[in-house]
C-alpha cells in the first residue's frame, strides 16, 4: 500500500524547499499533541461511516473514522475537526447558520491544516445523484469554476494569515465513476458518465492548481483511487441507492478514508 500511495502524492512546494527559503516560516513539528485542523465538505466529514461524532453539530455527519480522525490517531495529534456535509467554500470562509466559519478554528499554533472542498460549489455529487435518479443534471458554469478558483485562493491566504507556520495540504475527491462503462452501482448513461467524469477531472485540476498557487501540499485522492471506484471489487466509495436506504450514496467508505490517512502519513514528516 505504501509504495502505491507514494506514487500519487503531490506537493506543490516540497517541504525540503521550504527550509531553503529565508522568508518562509519553519513549520512546527508534527509530533504528538500537535494541533491539526481539518476543514471541508462531506468527502472529509465521512457521513454514514461508523462511528459518528455526535457533537458538536451532529448535522455535519462527521465520523470518528474519517481521514482526519484516522490520521490524527496514527500520529497522536490534537484534532479539531470542523468538516461538514454539504459545505461549500463559502462555509469555510464564512458562517453557516449556527456554525462558525471553518477558518475560525485556526490558531497561531496550528501545525497542520487539511482541506477537501469544492465539489458542492460545482454540484458534482448532486449532478451524479440527479442523473442516477433520472432527474436532469445541472453542469457547472464557467462562472462557478472561476468563483471556485478565487475561493481556493482566499482560503489559502486566510490559512497562511491565521496560522502562519502551519502546513497546508489540499486533499481532492476520491474517484466515483469508472473509466469504462457504468455499472449497477452507477445507474447513469454513458453520455452522462462522460460529462460527470469531465467535472471530476476539472475539479481535480482546480484543486491541484490551487495547491500550486498557495505553495501547499497536495494529496491526489482522485488518482490514488482510480482502481477503487464504485464499480471496482474493492471500492473506496459507495454506489447509488434510494435515498434513506443503505450507505450515503456516492461518498467515501472507511477504506477510502484510511487510504487518504495513509497517504498523509507517507507525505508528512514526523
Amino acid at each position: 500500500m505504501r509504495r502505491s500511495i507514494n506514487r500519487w502524492l503531490g506537493c506543490a512546494l516540497p517541504l525540503a524547499a521550504l527550509a531553503g527559503c529565508a522568508h518562509a516560516p519553519v513549520p512546527p513539528a508534527l509530533g504528538a499533541g500537535a494541533r491539526y485542523v481539518a476543514m471541508g465538505s462531506s468527502f472529509a466529514a465521512g457521513p454514514g461511516i461508523p462511528e459518528p461524532v455526535a457533537t458538536p453539530a451532529a448535522r455535519c455527519g462527521r465520523s470518528t473514522n474519517n481521514y482526519a480522525h484516522q490520521f490524527a490517531r496514527m500520529r497522536g495529534l490534537t484534532l479539531v475537526d470542523v468538516t461538514c456535509s454539504g459545505a461549500t467554500t463559502a462555509h469555510i470562509l464564512g458562517s453557516w447558520n449556527e456554525l462558525a466559519a471553518q477558518l475560525d478554528a485556526l490558531t497561531p499554533d496550528t501545525a497542520l491544516v487539511t482541506v477537501t472542498i469544492g465539489g458542492n460549489d460545482v454540484n458534482y455529487v448532486g449532478s451524479l445523484m440527479n442523473a442516477s435518479a433520472g432527474r436532469e443534471m445541472q453542469p457547472p458554469t464557467e462562472q462557478a469554476w472561476t468563483r471556485l478558483a478565487q475561493s481556493f485562493d482566499r482560503i489559502a491566504a486566510e490559512v497562511h494569515r491565521r496560522a502562519p507556520r502551519a502546513r497546508l495540504v489540499f486533499v481532492d475527491y476520491l474517484s466515483l465513476l469508472p473509466d469504462g462503462q457504468p455499472c449497477a452501482g452507477t445507474p447513469v448513461s454513458p453520455e452522462q458518465a462522460e460529462l460527470l467524469r469531465r467535472t471530476a477531472g476539472r475539479l481535480e485540476e482546480a484543486t491541484a492548481a490551487a495547491a500550486s498557487r498557495a505553495g501547499a501540499g497536495l494529496i491526489r485522492a482522485s488518482a490514488l483511487s482510480r482502481e477503487h471506484d464504485v464499480c471496482d471489487a474493492e471500492p473506496w466509495t459507495s454506489g447509488y441507492a434510494a435515498e434513506g436506504k443503505g450507505p450515503v450514496p456516492y461518498h467515501p467508505n472507511r477504506d477510502g478514508m484510511r487510504a487518504i490517512a495513509e497517504a498523509l502519513d507517507a507525505s508528512l514528516p514526523r
